[in-house]
């Protein structure tokens, strides 16, 4: 015994501080679950399998919670391999749910049931009856929609649009085929839905957000985002905002956020996603899956940039509750490393804040935009109705499938609020009564520019030109508040309009969303202040750095640059100063006194706070 303490101890000098925090040790702030497929799950049965993978993993990232799947591509976990792996779990003291993912093919094209087919109605039915036997609750993974166009389904569907068809097709099959008969076999199971990560489609598949989440127990959130380089173009910032647009969907009820290891180019972009996850305040994070958690850990993922995710202090040895130490190898330990990180500062936050966004059920347009804002550092809040009682109300494309929405816009303005709408949302809207509130056309022509105009300061360059759609309105019954130039012409891309106590602004959008981003500072910044100077704390800077703002005097920014940035952090004239809540450095702010135009103050003074933030990295603060 004395030798093997004698050894620790060597190995500790010799490697210097290597531990970052006791593998099994509980986190703060979030459980962690690891999803197992049906395919891993059916190993389990095998002598020393489920021994053998459980040992690694569990030295490397502390887990709370087991999903075990029954189903998936026609694949059936039997009873006795099912409870013998409930009971190993058990007995070491992690809690055990279930999961099904109902396709038939998952390798071709994600191939789902057909739930007009009876015969694939019934075996949706039995799986269910099956995991409702054995878990009291279980989890429905990305797969509970229907891509199907057979000939079963074209006849079904009539004269209804593929829309309309499989949103009545699904919600009915969620309560005859899976929710009712799981509680009729098990009545004191609960079953959870987890939506993906694409939601502006979820209509055209299915997925019926407008009725689903009250029929089933609870909600679960994809949160990947992946590369957004590859096949989806998802945003970072979707991990955050896709969370809390699904815990506005079921408030208190959105059970926990779901990463997995697919589409990385470096190793910092998969903590990024579970770092985004938890600052939306998921009260779970699972990590997908177990055999994803037992992938080595690639020296191909290491960044060419250092910022807080240190790919060589992840692969040092962990101490374990008995005082060893453990060499990691796995994915398991990228995760573990990553929730440490985190861990140390989400207790300082508490409720998330941002600027509400309303979109309508089964609504498109302009996809995805709220992303993209929230890239450039206006905290976004997605909210499926009508904020009322707000200072300000952001809407996009997709509000126009609101048919009373011009009427609401009415109501806000005249309530004293803002309303500010993209160039898509007033384009979709023509002809349709917001001609009412100031007339402007959006036309087909479009714009190639470079120079801008914010304010009185001098003009500013982007890196590169971009297209914008031309706006025109009536000279001095609205006025530009940000210009794009080009030679002696120029257009609105930010537009303000009076309306009885309000003010209502158009804000014109490029046609590749990503510009937004290579839009220069004063122009973000003059953005970010009438979009989001509502809230307590404002950013100014470039794009692709992120703010999230909370109830309790506190905030995080994180950047998505791959270099150091120094951005300025804006908050109320008598803050003293801000305490970044990992390291404790106390950061003293300077006054910067609001402009006065013709006797009067332009906008209030504020306190500014010089930030240095490390690529692909995050700093939280108290203040």
């Amino acid at each position: 015994m004395i030798m093997k303490k004698l050894q620790t101890i060597l190995i500790t000098l010799i490697l210097g501080s290597c531990c970052f925090a006791v593998s099994g040790q509980k986190y703060k702030n979030f459980e962690v679950a690891v999803y197992c497929r049906a395919y891993e799950v059916e190993k389990m049965g095998q002598p020393g399998w489920l021994e053998s993978v459980w040992d690694t993993l569990s030295k490397q990232v502390h887990v709370d919670k087991i999903y075990l799947e029954t189903h998936r591509d026609l694949l059936i976990v039997s009873d006795e391999t099912l409870e013998f792996a409930k009971k190993f779990f058990r007995e070491k003291g992690i809690e055990v749910g279930g999961g099904i993912t109902y396709t038939i093919d998952e390798s071709n094209n994600f191939e789902t049931f057909c739930y007009t087919n009876p015969e694939h109605r019934q075996k949706v039915q039995e799986i269910a009856e099956h995991t409702a036997k054995h878990f009291n609750e279980f989890i429905l993974d990305d797969f509970f929609f229907t891509s199907c166009k057979c000939d079963l389904c074209i006849a079904a569907k009539g004269e209804k649009s593929w829309t309309e068809y499989r949103l009545e097709l699904m919600k009915n099959a969620a309560v005859d085929l899976v929710i009712n008969p799981a509680k009729a076999v098990n009545p004191k199971t609960e079953v959870v839905i987890k939506y993906p990560n694409w939601y502006e489609h979820f209509q055209g598949l299915g997925f019926n957000l407008e009725e689903e989440p009250a029929l089933f127990d609870g909600l679960y959130t994809g949160t990947e985002t992946r590369d957004r380089s590859g096949n989806q173009h998802l945003q970072q910032y979707l991990s955050y905002a896709v969370f809390r647009y699904f815990e506005n969907l079921k408030p208190g009820e959105n059970r926990g956020g779901w990463v997995d290891t697919g589409g990385l180019r470096y190793m910092d972009r998969y903590a990024e996603q579970l770092w985004l996850t938890l600052f939306a305040k998921a009260p779970e994070i699972t990590l997908f899956d177990i055999r994803q958690m037992n992938y080595p850990l690639r020296e191909n993922l290491r960044p060419q940039w250092q910022g807080i995710f240190d790919f060589d202090e992840m692969k040092k040895p962990v101490e374990q509750e008995d005082g060893t130490l453990f060499t990691p190898t796995k994915m398991a330990r990228a995760a573990g490393y990553s929730l440490e990180i985190v861990d140390e500062v989400l207790g300082e936050l508490e409720n998330p804040v941002g600027v509400k966004s309303y979109k309508p059920f089964h609504s498109v347009g302009e996809d995805f935009l709220q992303n993209y804002f929230g890239m450039i550092g206006i905290p976004i809040d997605l909210v499926p109705e009508f904020p009322e009682n707000e200072p300000v109300v952001l809407l996009t494309e997709t509000a126009s499938f609101d048919p009373e929405i011009v009427g609401k816009i009415e109501a806000q303005l005249q309530r004293g609020g803002n309303v500010v709408v993209t160039s898509g949302f007033y384009k979709a809207m023509q002809g349709k009564g917001i001609e009412d509130i100031v007339e402007l056309r959006v036309t087909d022509r479009k714009a190639s520019v470079k120079e801008f105009a914010a304010g009185w300061g001098p003009s500013s360059f982007s890196e590169k030109e971009m297209l914008i759609p031309q706006m025109h309105y009536l000279t001095n019954d609205s006025w530009e508040i940000i210009s794009a130039l080009d030679d002696t012409n120029g257009w609105p891309i930010l537009h303000s309009a009076d309306y009885s106590k309000g003010k209502f602004f158009v804000w014109t959008i490029p046609d590749n969303f990503i510009d937004l981003y290579r839009l220069p500072a004063p122009v973000l910044n003059s953005l970010r202040q009438t979009v989001a100077g509502h809230l307590s704390v404002k950013l100014e800077g470039p794009g692709e750095v992120s703010l999230f703002v909370y109830d309790n005097n506190s905030f995080v920014v994180h950047s998505f640059l791959d270099k150091e940035v120094t951005v300025s952090v804006l908050l109320n004239r008598n803050a003293a100063k801000i305490t970044d809540i990992a390291s404790g450095e106390k950061i003293e702010g300077t006054l910067r006194e609001a402009p006065v135009f013709r006797n009067r103050k332009m906008g209030e003074d504020a306190k500014v706070f010089e930030v240095k933030i490390k690529p692909h990295s995050f700093r939280a603060f108290t203040f």
